[in-house]
């Protein structure tokens, strides 16, 4: 155990985070994410009965979010929707990501099959419990550092 860190974070999911580079990406899956067929020669990595909003605070909590792009965290678009449709479970990803200093304007939905193309480009893949379908998302990591000295 690690003082301050929440403990949802197993050492695996740790060295993961922390091996990844800036704009690196990660997703986070739900329960029936294909992640073996997209994440071939990936890291795959597994949160039984562990869902979406739970492991997404834990990771935001470590996880610096890239600045340098206008979407850093993009979801699996719910097919047959409108522009602009969250479901229930996207909306309250975003509101915790807006409670951790993210403008809700900078989470983008993702139609499914572009997101799976982003997928294959993807770090690494964290396969969570989560049931509700269209439960994805996808994090860019970003930079922790001083500013440029003049």
């Amino acid at each position: 155990m690690l003082k301050g860190i929440d403990p949802l974070l197993s050492p695996e999911l740790l060295k993961l985070l922390a091996e990844m580079g800036h704009d690196d990406a990660v997703v986070l899956a739900d329960a029936n994410f294909t992640a073996m067929s997209l994440g071939a020669g990936k890291p795959v990595l597994r949160l039984p009965g562990v869902g979406m909003i739970r492991t997404l605070e834990a990771v935001v909590s470590v996880f610096p979010l890239a600045e340098d792009v206008t979407h850093p965290v993009a979801y699996m678009q719910v097919g047959d929707t409108p522009e602009g449709y969250r479901s229930a479970l996207q909306r309250e990803a975003v509101a915790l990501l807006a409670s951790a200093g993210l403008p809700p304007e900078r989470v983008q939905a993702v139609e499914r099959y572009a997101f799976y193309e982003r997928v294959k480009k993807a770090y690494a893949i964290v396969v969570t419990g989560e049931l509700e379908p269209w439960g994805n998302f996808l994090l860019r990591k970003g930079v922790l550092g001083q500013a440029l000295r003049p």
